[in-house]
């Protein structure tokens, strides 16, 4: 049964998003062009000193990479969010935001004097400005996840974004497992090639739904993700 949807929205390229997201509800992000690149930070929505910790969850989940069945953990090892659906199959976790000095450096100076709304956005201002409307800033910005974009190592070793990137029309779907904050922008992906300012949007879309089950995917997927809910539960009690 496909949930009912409450919320919909397009971020443009270069565009930042954030909202409280209720615990239950799912968060389906959707490519609107190729080679799209979302960086999303999360936080537990009623006490922001827990946050997203990429490196307990990538420990957690022995991997390097996210896709469904994963659960985003906070760093009292509670259950943020959880991949329930997924058509990619693999989302950086390690690569980072881009930075101002490195979107001049890739695609030039493109300023809001000139191009007004167009000018060239980069993720870490993005991060900063939606922080701020919660009181949040620049000590708060942790390490991020890149949605739709895939990291592997060329034959010298070298860590590199894979292109091309995701096609149009791939979506992940995000359950809150807890009420979150996430903070979204749509920027390129700090190991994107030089060259032209990338210019997919992403779909927004907020659906309705109910918290993990004890059969669900997600919760059983390793030890580690159901000791995670179990945290989450105990939190809430």
């Amino acid at each position: 049964m496909t949930e009912p949807l409450l919320y919909s929205e397009e971020i443009p390229p270069g565009g930042m998003w954030s909202m409280r997201v209720r615990r239950g509800r799912r968060l389906r992000l959707t490519t609107q062009g190729d080679g799209a690149n979302i960086s999303a930070l999360l936080y537990n929505a009623e006490q922001f000193l827990d946050r997203l910790n990429i490196p307990d969850t990538l420990k957690a989940l022995h991997t390097a990479k996210l896709h469904r069945g994963h659960v985003l953990m906070s760093d009292m090892g509670r259950a943020l969010m959880s991949i329930v659906e997924d058509s990619v199959g693999w989302h950086d976790p390690i690569g980072g935001v881009i930075d101002a000095a490195l979107v001049e450096e890739k695609f030039g100076v493109r300023r809001y004097q000139e191009a007004r709304n167009a000018f060239n956005r980069n993720g870490r201002d993005n991060f900063l400005v939606e922080l701020g409307k919660f009181g949040l800033g620049e000590r708060d910005i942790v390490a991020n996840i890149n949605f739709f974009s895939k990291i592997i190592t060329d034959e010298e070793g070298t860590l590199c974004l894979e292109q091309p990137g995701a096609p149009e029309g791939s979506s992940i779907t995000l359950r809150a497992d807890l009420d979150t904050l996430v903070v979204l922008s749509a920027t390129p992906h700090p190991m994107h090639p030089a060259g032209q300012y990338p210019n997919a949007s992403v779909r927004v879309e907020l659906l309705s739904g109910e918290p993990a089950d004890p059969d669900d995917f997600c919760r059983n997927f390793r030890p580690e993700c159901h000791h995670a809910m179990a945290l989450t539960e105990r939190y809430l009690l």
